[in-house]
């Protein structure tokens, strides 16, 4: 019993775990997170995926949904700001850019399940 205990102990210790990556430009990043975050909330989370649905979008085209000025008309907070998701995104250097993505991939994944049957189509690979 305690060597099955000690080797998931050793596996745990060895399992992979990301080296945190310092945020660069930090009050863009936390900018567009935030609008993320309130996109993704309970309010608003189905106005952001009817749209999307519309536009003939998919869940997982991050960069084509920043472009599209999609997350503005969606986070008023966002659209009240004076910097649209583009600019925020460009501003951002390539690690931010990548950790950013990383966030917004991790929080489509978080939705809960009954939408994303109903916004199954968002979430074609094609």
């Amino acid at each position: 019993m305690l060597d099955a205990l000690d080797s998931q102990r050793d596996f745990e210790r060895m399992a992979f775990q990301q080296a945190p990556i310092a945020v660069k430009k930090t009050e863009d990043f936390e900018q567009l997170k935030a609008a993320i975050e309130r996109v993704f909330g309970a309010a608003a989370v189905q106005k952001f995926y009817s749209r999307l649905e519309s536009k003939g979008m998919g869940a997982r085209e991050f960069e084509k949904i920043v472009n599209s000025g999609l997350l503005e008309l969606v986070d008023a907070t966002l659209a009240r700001s004076g910097k649209t998701a583009k600019e925020l995104w460009e501003s951002l250097e390539l690690s931010d850019q990548a950790l950013m993505r990383e966030f917004y991939l991790e929080k489509i994944e978080q939705v809960d399940p009954a939408m994303r049957h109903k916004y199954r189509k968002v979430y074609r690979y094609y």
